[in-house]
């Protein structure tokens, strides 16, 4: 069992989400992001990016300076820990570096491997979702739950794809094309943290992608699970590879998508 004060601990997480998030308005539509490609031209990071986890590395360090970090942008600080924070400083790049307000900053925290503690926080919306293992989700304070609908003629659907869908052709076109016209509404937000924050909230009835990293969902999937979802893997060959919502829209996208 962690021996963490979970509340105050939550407290912290908040506190570092929101300034994270005002370092990301600060350069938000202005002329000084600085735009660099990763992996490939599809894959962009910007000063924010760099800045707002430079900035939760040394947070969490100063608070806790015992316990390993995972972050999107420089990788796995202070080795192996019972305690380990994994964070994504800016969750939805390609929509920030284009003037497009869904992004958000994304802090879990894992002990022992298990996702304890979650916080994704919308600065543009100033929206923020947070979990504490057992003890429901919430957005700015308020109890958020799930969608109920179960049949998929009524369901708006979130999904995304991969950075390497030009050259991979197992790239959820044919997930896409599968499930599409069974559907109300397909949204592709650009943030896989805030896909499954809105799952969580009912804001989304349901929510599938492949190929994401750790830092991308670790905060969104305690979030969703503890709204009263269900997250399932449908895939071992293309990184963590999830569906979202609740157990019966679950299963009929999974069956969609086999």
């Amino acid at each position: 069992m962690s021996t963490l004060d979970l509340d105050k601990t939550l407290e912290l997480a908040v506190r570092w989400a929101r300034a994270a998030g005002n370092i990301h308005l600060c350069y938000f539509r202005g002329n000084e992001l600085d735009i660099h490609t990763k992996s490939n031209v599809y894959d962009v990071v910007t000063r924010a990016d760099r800045e707002s986890e430079a900035f939760l590395i040394e947070e969490i360090d100063k608070a806790f300076p015992g316990h390993a970090v995972l972050g999107e942008e420089s990788g796995v600080h202070a080795g192996c820990a019972e305690y380990r924070w994994v964070i994504d400083p800016l969750d939805g790049t390609n929509n920030y570096s284009q003037g497009l307000p869904v992004f958000t900053v994304s802090i879990g925290l894992q002990y022992q491997g298990k996702t304890v503690l979650g916080v994704v926080y919308a600065p543009y919306f100033d929206e923020l979702y947070t979990a504490i293992h057992g003890r429901g989700a919430f957005l700015n304070g308020r109890k958020i739950e799930v969608s109920a609908k179960t049949d998929l003629e009524h369901a708006v659907l979130g999904t995304g794809f991969p950075y390497d869908k030009d050259v991979n052709p197992d790239n959820n076109a044919s997930n896409l094309a599968a499930l599409l016209p069974h559907l109300r509404g397909i949204r592709r937000m650009g943030s896989a943290a805030y896909d499954l924050c809105c799952v969580a909230a009912g804001f989304l009835d349901g929510y599938w992608e492949l190929s994401l990293q750790p830092w991308d969902v670790c905060a969104g999937m305690l979030i969703v699970e503890e709204a009263g979802g269900v997250i399932k893997p449908f895939r071992e060959n293309r990184g963590i590879s999830i569906i979202a919502g609740n157990a019966v829209i679950v299963s009929k996208i999974e069956e969609k998508i086999k």
